[in-house]
């Protein structure tokens, strides 16, 4: 039986208008702006800056009190007493690593730092890597024209500090359980009084080599 009916036509809806406009897909993404930096370049410098003037401040009041008239005589009872005053200063700076290097570099290349004395600059520098907060410190010193005595002394247990060039007499004397690693020579009197840890010279060494040691161990070659 035909229905009575008529057939119903298919009503189409003319889309809207604004669906005919080709859409750009990336339209829905945020544009990316960069915020500045926290810390520019010039503050970066200027803090740089400020941080080894402090360190390079600590270095002179060692001189004025323990150098005075240019001579250093090495003596135990002398070191003792110049690192206890290095000690002073060196706890109340804020430093990384990489400015222990930074002030070796800075011995002979700055006219800022008067003078260069081997005993007090090692006995500083020795205080500096003690009291950093890195477990392992790696110092280049192969570029001084001036051999650094005392590098390492009092290296406590935990520390790890390696020297690339040369060290001058003294290295690693009085250590106290860290490792000492002097990819270089190494002069008169390496380790002596030694208490404990581990020195290492990859190439030559001096007379004495640990003279007085009460532990630890010495490697050459």
């Amino acid at each position: 039986m035909k229905s009575s009916s008529p057939p119903r036509k298919n009503s189409i809806v003319p889309p809207n208008k604004e669906d005919w406009t080709t859409r750009n897909p990336f339209e829905e993404f945020k544009v990316f702006t960069a915020s500045a930096s926290d810390l520019p370049m010039d503050q970066i410098v200027q803090s740089t800056e400020a941080v080894m003037d402090r360190i390079r401040l600590g270095y002179e009041k060692l001189l004025e009190q323990e150098a005075k008239e240019l001579v250093w005589m090495v003596q135990y009872n002398t070191i003792i007493k110049a690192y206890e005053v290095a000690e002073k200063y060196v706890k109340e700076l804020d430093y990384a690593a990489e400015d222990i290097e930074d002030f070796c570099f800075a011995l002979e290349s700055s006219q800022r730092i008067p003078y260069l004395i081997p005993g007090p600059a090692g006995v500083y520098i020795s205080a500096l890597c003690n009291y950093a907060s890195e477990e392992e410190i790696g110092l280049k010193l192969s570029e001084l024209k001036t051999e650094i005595n005392l590098v390492g002394f009092r290296l406590p247990r935990g520390k790890r500090l390696m020297i690339e060039g040369d060290t001058g007499d003294f290295t690693g004397i009085g250590l106290e359980g860290g490792e000492l690693v002097i990819d270089g020579n190494a002069k008169n009197w390496t380790g002596a009084g030694m208490r404990g840890g581990r020195i290492l010279v990859k190439k030559n060494i001096g007379l004495h080599t640990g003279e007085w040691m009460m532990g630890g161990e010495i490697y050459v070659g």
